[in-house]
């Protein structure tokens, strides 16, 4: 019994490892694709991963915090992503029978978060060393301090992680008279018909297994839902607490959100087919068409964030087409510079009194071109149906569809104002 410590520590850090090495293996066409297309980007993003907390000792005390929240909380999210392979549920089961004191539990926990958080350690140590490299004006007077900053977002991430873990291996408390006892009935009622019954199947079988228990599809195409709409609105309203932020980066965000909602969504569903067809094969029922709908209804979302951007864009009035031409590309040059001017004069001389939604699309009407916004629909659709529609594609192929839509929509959306 004394080696089980050291037994345990290794059994899940190997399990860790083993679950960490099928997790790569199966992300890395995306990885190809997403570093071919995006490698510029990715480079800058890997050099700035630990400016928060370098940055945090120049500014006032209530933005530093924030900063260094943001940054505990970046350190700490691949774990909590992660947390289903470091610790899967089957195993927590298991080694709760196990005579495994507090404190070992707390140090296999500790060493299965430094399995992530060690890498995104060694990408900080490269970020301050590119920023000591650089040597700007404003880290010189709080070197020290910034390093401090830096060092200690990167411990309290790798506690709260440690944390997370521990909460998935400890099982929840039973909550106090929640165990009752139920009678037998005397007699047994058949429940109600639903009014919809392909409704009610696609409710049982499709959504509420998307928030149920480990599932985390619903909480997944929430946030993606929810940041399409947040970045579009920031790409078109452009407000004036964002301007640090160029309008191109929200424009991106748009096009790489919304075709993820639907990608993501289409690939949970055929999942959750897959896992369904064993089942049902045996059921007295024709489930083909509740499985075509389900499919269909993952463009649903996108179609939401599409008619927003419609709303916003098109219902601000008429547009002087701008010129269109290209070889191979879209290029929409600022032939209507003038007339979208006018529009914009138009909008900013408008009652305010006429509502909220007629002033936002008054704004967002200047210089805005509204054969771009419909060339941009036009590309959001089509390639949400070959998202949905080729269901014969490889794991390649569907990265390089995904990534080429993306390309594509942030393309035509740099040319969304003359």
């Amino acid at each position: 019994m004394k080696t089980l410590p050291y037994s345990y520590l290794s059994f899940r850090r190997r399990v860790a490892r083993a679950s960490l090495v099928q997790f790569i293996a199966s992300v890395v066409n995306s990885l190809e694709m997403v570093l071919l297309a995006f490698a510029p980007v990715m480079l800058g993003l890997f050099a700035c991963i630990a400016l928060p907390g370098l940055l945090a000792p120049t500014l006032p005390w209530f933005e530093a915090l924030g900063l260094l929240l943001a940054q505990i909380l970046l350190v700490a999210a691949p774990v909590w992503l992660l947390r289903q392979r470091l610790h899967p549920l089957d195993v927590a089961r298991w080694s709760r029978a196990l005579p495994i004191s507090s404190r070992q539990q707390w140090q296999a926990e500790a060493s299965v978060a430094g399995l992530i958080v060690g890498p995104v350690a060694l990408a900080h140590a490269v970020s301050c060393a590119v920023w000591w490299y650089q040597w700007p004006d404003w880290l010189r007077p709080v070197a020290p301090l910034s390093l401090a900053c830096a060092v200690l977002s990167l411990l309290l991430g790798w506690a709260l992680a440690t944390v997370l873990l521990m909460r998935r291996a400890r099982p929840a408390a039973p909550r106090t008279g929640a165990v009752v006892v139920a009678r037998a009935p005397a007699h047994y009622a058949a429940p109600p018909r639903a009014r919809v019954p392909a409704l009610a199947y696609w409710r049982q079988l499709f959504w509420l297994p998307c928030w149920r228990g480990e599932g985390v599809v619903g909480i997944q195409q929430t946030c993606l839902f929810l940041g399409a709409l947040l970045s579009m609105a920031l790409w078109l309203w452009r407000p004036p607490l964002m301007a640090w932020m160029p309008p191109a980066a929200w424009g991106v965000g748009t096009a790489m959100l919304l075709i993820l909602l639907t990608d993501r969504g289409d690939k949970a569903v055929a999942e959750q087919i897959a896992r369904l067809r064993p089942v049902v094969a045996q059921w007295p029922l024709s489930m083909e068409r509740l499985f075509t709908s389900a499919i269909v209804a993952t463009l649903l979302p996108g179609a939401v964030v599409m008619a927003c951007f419609a709303a916003l864009v098109l219902a601000a009035g008429a547009d002087v087409p701008a010129a269109a031409a290209g070889t191979g590309a879209v290029n929409l040059a600022s032939a209507g510079a003038a007339g979208a001017a006018g529009v914009a004069g138009h909008a900013v001389g408008a009652d305010i009194g006429t509502g909220m939604s007629a002033g936002a699309a008054g704004a967002i009407s200047h210089g805005v071109s509204h054969t771009v916004a419909l060339v941009w629909l036009t590309c959001a659709g089509v390639a949400q149906l070959a998202i949905v529609g080729l269901r014969t594609l490889t794991a390649r192929g569907r990265v390089a569809l995904v990534m080429g839509a993306i390309l594509i929509l942030t393309a035509i959306g740099s040319e969304l104002w003359n």
